[in-house]
């Protein structure tokens, strides 16, 4: 007991010490320390998104496609971080000139450090770090829309494009410096270079891809096909929004003064209000539309809500931060419908959450932040949309062209697990379609099952 009163004494007097008095500026070094300190924790909270991404998509695909969206999002998570090695990271931030970087593999910087030629203060390398999961999250925003259907190889090539050109490209034009940022463009941690990038992929490769077989009736109807574990999904949704904080509050890019300290604090607490305003304006929602709360749509509408808030997370009043969070969750109850009356199967919802609500969440930084304007808000989404669209149309015809983007309709009957690994995520279940219990025929929307009567 008294080795333990010792310690809770000393620990104040040892982060005093270093640290120095209250309400005194940390030295060069600490603030150094403390803002890589910062790039790396909040870097590994956005790792850990990936496992989010992963649980999501896996719960909400049926039981006989389950393995391959772990696949997907393993060998996404790591052809991400090598393609951002090898070209990615100095094409998005190094000697950029307006509209793109410099061709070159990625090393630390000996002259990016403490007393350095640069006289940096972070180390390079944890801001490689930080950049590098938000990479793989754009990447892992097209995995779910595309799932069930898509060749393992196709994707993983788009993968390698995608991480290795299209997002450090355009996002060299905004937070590399480029000419969307002369322009006044403002996106603080990327409800569009990330999201809306993710998004446009998705949408683009989604339309390509076509829908699953058996989703839409001649008449227009749509055929629910649900997910096989509704709690490993809602399981990756808290991951998520566990992670956000990592994605939101990291991008002060700073922590190394009281300021970005109680910065980061608001910006945690404007994360954490939007994503429960999306929650409960989704549960409401279709309460009133279907007259039951549909557990998908709420997950949903959480992540809405937190891609909303993603482009300007400091600036809002903490009631604000709410209402852009409930738009985000109306917005996506509202499109996911939109989505199969156009016949767009979009299998986990990435479409409206990503795509939709980031450019809500754009568009709304122009309430809190002064420096933005509307002209420039939406010329920065109408360049990224159109870049990426453009670009991840290409790479998706190229590989249809070649090597064929879809499986056979006899392999998507079988489940592209056997198809495409030769193994299931539960051989005891029996019933593969997943399909068991609900009607065909439908006009429900993509998420909502009701029950037989």
């Amino acid at each position: 007991m008294t080795n333990f009163i010792r310690l809770f004494v000393l620990i104040p007097a040892l982060i005093l010490s270093v640290v120095g008095v209250a309400n005194a500026a940390p030295d060069a070094e600490t603030a150094y320390i403390l803002n890589s300190f910062s790039f790396l924790v909040h870097g590994f909270l956005v790792m850990l998104m990936a496992a989010g991404f992963c649980m999501l998509e896996t719960g909400l695909v049926r039981a006989k496609n389950a393995v391959v969206q772990c696949a997907k999002n393993i060998g996404l998570y790591s052809i991400a971080g090598l393609m951002f090695a090898f070209v990615g990271y100095n094409l998005m931030y190094m000697d950029v000139s307006g509209w793109i970087g410099s061709f070159a593999i990625w090393s630390p910087s000996d002259g990016d450090t403490f007393g350095g030629e640069n006289d940096a203060t972070y180390s390079s390398g944890s801001d490689w770090w930080f950049q590098m999961v938000f990479c793989a999250t754009a990447a892992s925003i097209v995995s779910g829309a595309v799932a069930e259907r898509v060749k393992l190889k196709a994707f993983f090539i788009f993968v390698v494009l995608l991480c290795g050109f299209i997002y450090p490209i355009q996002g060299s034009w905004s937070w590399g410096g480029g000419y969307l940022s002369e322009a006044g463009f403002l996106d603080f941690a990327g409800s569009s270079i990330v999201h809306g990038v993710g998004g446009w992929a998705a949408l683009t490769g989604a339309i390509i891809l076509g829908a699953r077989k058996g989703k839409y009736s001649d008449d227009g109807s749509v055929n629910p096909m649900p997910g096989s574990n509704l709690p490993l999904a809602t399981l990756g949704t808290f991951i998520l929004w566990f992670g956000w904080f990592g994605f939101n509050g990291g991008s002060q890019l700073a922590m190394g003064s009281g300021a970005d300290v109680a910065a980061i604090s608001n910006i945690y607490i404007n994360t954490n209000l939007a994503a429960a305003g999306g929650v409960v304006v989704a549960l409401i929602l279709t309460m009133l539309f279907y007259k039951k709360t549909d557990l998908t749509m709420a997950l949903n509408g959480a992540l809405g809500g937190l891609v909303a808030i993603t482009a300007e997370p400091l600036a809002p009043s903490p009631m604000l931060a709410i209402f852009i969070g409930a738009v985000g969750g109306l917005i996506v109850v509202l499109t996911i419908p939109m989505l199969d009356k156009f016949k767009i199967d979009d299998v986990v919802g990435a479409i409206p959450v990503h795509l939709f609500a980031g450019i809500w969440g754009t568009i709304a930084v122009i309430f809190s932040n002064s420096d933005a304007t509307l002209g420039a808000q939406l010329y920065g989404i109408f360049a990224i949309g159109a870049f990426t669209i453009i670009a991840s149309a290409v790479v998706w015809y190229i590989i249809k062209f070649t090597i064929g983007i879809r499986v056979t309709e006899e392999e998507e009957l079988e489940g592209v697990d056997l198809a495409e690994i030769g193994m299931e995520a539960y051989p005891a279940l029996k019933n593969k379609s997943g399909l068991k219990n609900h009607k065909k025929g439908s006009n429900a929307p993509l998420f909502y099952i009701p029950r037989d009567p």
